[in-house]
């Protein structure tokens, strides 16, 4: 039999076994954990917020001992010393709200303080902290800079892994705190950071990272992000270029003439696969790495990666009249497959405003300019409704315009901007407003063609032509970004995001919903192989019907 003192010591190991695999930590979690803290202390510890102390030095001199500890006790244990030996915190809690403002916290959580990981004594400090936050003078507004230093990012050597994770620090704590739309990201963003963590600490090369980072910035959500990697761009092009339809890409036009005519490419053209594989296998494959906001815009930022490629010779599959055909072409670099944008002549310019049949007016928001304005309005006035066509992106027109339309100064968006004393908040601001006091307006009806093209300036244009109040939208879902589009560059990769929120009035959404049509419709393969304009046909249609 077994002595009860056997039984006894077999189940204190058992028992001490469990208990330290349970204290261990993973480095996912260690790193995930300290990311956390070394942003926070970036911007909100005194000593570390300010001038004069590198910040990102501390992280690398931290990080060996970092992926030494074993145990959430010893880990606990370097952040809290990290933080002491920053220095005492001046104790000036409680801080006075500040007067005649609103925030906007949907961004803002800083429950991770009690992260399993830490002890009670670093939570209190990180707490502390919190309370007792760097507090500036710095004005705020669109062009706060939030990333801070952001120069000394483009000498790093990303063959190392503790460059890798400060840069991906920085990213994440950057978009965790200055972001205005982290809290309609599809995931949240401390899973994003958790998933990302390992392919950028174990990336075999600078191009693994890049990948890593590109995948990181996709989850944002956001359609100003483009993330392209220097030195990686296609080198041979598709002589046109179109809209998926139907998991179809149709050609709408053509960029090259003769390489065009070469391969009898026109305008209708239906692709249904290239080097074999098909539209739908292309959209499903590139999720990761292409940023949007919505759908709509993500199949058009598709076109552009399914119509390039590092080859010279690719296999095309088109569909016409029923029938399959596989073609091998040749494509050529961007100045000869988009020859129609060098060559003087091939492109007629296009007309700034004119009259349509039945008195209609029309205006080409991407062409018309503030000096052909007055022009336009003496030309319009009369007609019995203009059509803004803003399928396309405008020129600053919106309040010269705007006044035109309206018969009152009226606002038509109010926004979120930072508030870098406490980091992670935000305020809201009092907005725009456009139009004048003006009984001369124009009494006509007001229509505004969108679709996935209409992005930013865009869509806050079609917010401010909505308040004339004899507006109608026609067309589709819009790219779903509005407000400005911040850059950050850094050795060998270029990114941007979204720096401010942007509302209607009364607090409606605009970032990933875009403007909501009044009358949605899309243009179809066969409308465009008949050389239709059907967004533009339906919107004269409910000019003439009202309905």
């Amino acid at each position: 039999m077994i002595s009860m003192k056997k039984i006894t010591l077999f189940l204190f190991i058992i028992f001490s076994q469990t208990i330290f695999s349970a204290s261990k930590i993973t480095e996912t979690e260690k790193l995930t954990a300290t990311c956390k803290v070394w942003g926070f202390l970036k911007y909100y510890h005194p000593k570390a917020a300010i001038a004069g102390i590198n910040w990102d030095n501390q992280l690398l001199e931290k990080l060996p001992k970092i992926e030494k500890a074993q145990t959430k006790e010893e880990f606990s244990l370097i952040l809290e010393n990290w933080i002491d030996n920053l220095g005492p915190i001046k104790e000036i809690a409680p801080i006075p709200a500040p007067k005649d403002v609103v925030f906007f916290d949907k961004n803002f959580d800083l429950s991770w303080f009690n992260n399993k990981l830490f002890s009670k004594k670093l939570s209190k400090k990180l707490k502390f902290i919190e309370e007792n936050r760097f507090q500036t003078e710095e004005e705020f507004g669109q062009g706060f800079d939030s990333f801070k230093s952001i120069k000394n990012y483009f000498d790093l050597d990303y063959t190392n892994k503790h460059y890798r994770i400060l840069m991906l620090f920085a990213y994440w704590n950057l978009i965790e705190y200055y972001f205005p739309y982290k809290y309609v990201m599809d995931q949240k963003w401390d899973l994003s950071l958790e998933q990302s963590l390992p392919s950028i600490a174990d990336a075999k090369n600078e191009g693994d990272f890049y990948i890593a980072l590109k995948k990181l910035t996709s989850k944002l959500n956001d359609s100003h992000v483009e993330s392209p990697i220097y030195g990686t761009k296609a080198s041979n092009y598709f002589p046109a270029t179109g809209k998926i339809i139907d998991d179809k890409l149709v050609i709408t036009e053509i960029l090259g003439d003769s390489l065009a005519v070469a391969d009898n490419i026109k305008i209708g053209a239906v692709i249904t696969k290239v080097n074999g594989k098909t539209i739908k296998e292309f959209a499903a494959e590139n999720r990761d790495l292409i940023c949007a906001s919505n759908e709509a815009k993500y199949l058009d930022k598709l076109v552009s990666l399914i119509l390039s490629s590092n080859s010279e010779t690719v296999t095309v599959e088109f569909l016409k009249d029923g029938k399959y055909e596989t073609k091998s072409m040749i494509w050529s670099d961007y100045h000869d497959s988009h020859r129609n944008e060098f060559k003087k002549g091939a492109i007629k310019p296009k007309e700034k405003f004119k009259l349509l049949n039945d008195n209609i007016g029309y205006v080409d928001m991407g062409a018309i300019k503030p000096r052909n304005i007055p022009d336009m309005i003496e030309a319009l006035k009369s007609t019995k409704a203009i059509v803004f066509d803003m399928r396309n992106y405008p020129n600053q027109t919106y309040n010269l315009i705007s006044d035109f339309l309206n018969a009152h100064n009226e606002k038509f968006a109010i926004y979120t901007y930072p508030y870098p004393n406490y980091p992670g908040k935000y305020i809201w601001k009092e907005g725009t407003s456009s139009g004048i006091e003006n009984k001369d307006n124009y009494k006509g009806k007001v229509i505004v063609l969108l679709n996935e093209d209409s992005m930013s300036q865009a869509e806050w244009t079609a917010m401010c032509f909505q308040t004339a109040g004899n507006t109608t939208i026609v067309g589709s879902q819009t790219a779903g970004t509005d407000g400005n589009a911040i850059d950050i560059d850094f050795k060998k990769f270029h990114t941007r995001y979204t720096g401010m929120g942007v509302y209607y009035p009364d607090g409606r959404e605009t970032q990933r919903i875009g403007i909501i049509p009044d009358i949605e419709i899309k243009p179809t393969i066969k409308g465009i192989q008949e050389g239709k304009d059907e967004v533009l046909e339906r919107a004269l249609l409910f000019v003439e019907t009202g309905k």
